[in-house]
């Protein structure tokens, strides 16, 4: 299997580092572990974050392999365990930026739409909304428009699979470049995801202040992000 970058390329991503985790930015299109058609994934380059440990780190949480920024790695099994606990409390604050088709009716708001798996086949699935679903809660806020798309950023309360997409979608205004949720433009071949996980708050010590970390927008959402007011 051939590599797409450098062995060490995470090194220049590195956002945080502890003695319990890591915060790297996850560039756009690499999954974060193997899937059924093998190929590159960003586990294979866990090995040069080990700075002195025995074993690498491991993830604490994932992002689609088309989505961007912010990633938490735990560096050891207490760690791990200690992280998985301030997710599945929702302890850890996550902000993500994103590029709508369109402008939602409401420059604020709170989604509260639960989520479902739906599959035709084994090999296609996709998220729906519907009531016997599990919870799921997003709140927005419009930071600014332009040329018909709108920047914003989503802080989901919770964390089920494609939760953002599939409530931007609600609103009316699928993510550009969502292959599974946007419009036919946006399944176009040569289409990017323009979601980024802007930034995290994460509470992991009781007698210190909590670890921000935040990933600069990557290449192909700058110019869109600048035309809506981003100066970044």
């Amino acid at each position: 299997m051939s590599r797409l970058f450098a062995p060490d390329f995470l090194l220049s991503r590195l956002l945080h580092r502890d003695g319990l985790m890591l915060i790297i930015d996850k560039p756009a299109g690499l999954p974060v572990h193997a899937g059924p058609k093998s190929g590159d994934n960003l586990e294979n380059y866990f090995d040069a974050l080990r700075f002195g440990l025995p074993t690498p780190p491991a993830l604490a949480h994932r992002l689609d392999r088309d989505t961007s920024g912010c990633l938490i790695l735990g560096r050891h099994r207490k760690a791990l365990s200690k992280l998985g606990k301030l997710f599945q409390n929702g302890k850890i604050e996550k902000t993500y930026w994103a590029l709508l088709r369109g402008v939602p009716a409401e420059r604020t708001g709170r989604i509260d739409l639960p989520l479902r798996k739906r599959s035709d086949n084994p090999k296609s699935w996709w998220m729906e909304a519907h009531p016997e679903g599990m919870p799921a809660v997003t709140d927005y806020e419009v930071m600014g428009e332009a040329n018909g798309l709108s920047w914003v950023a989503f802080y989901p309360r919770t964390g089920r699979t494609h939760q953002i997409r599939v409530h931007a979608q609600s609103l009316g205004c699928p993510i550009v470049g969502d292959p599974v949720y946007g419009t036919e433009e946006d399944k176009a071949p040569g289409q990017r995801l323009h979601l980024h996980a802007r930034s995290l708050v994460v509470p992991i010590s009781v007698n210190k202040d909590p670890i921000r970390a935040e990933a600069p927008p990557p290449p192909h959402m700058d110019a869109a992000l600048r035309a809506c007011g981003y100066s970044g």
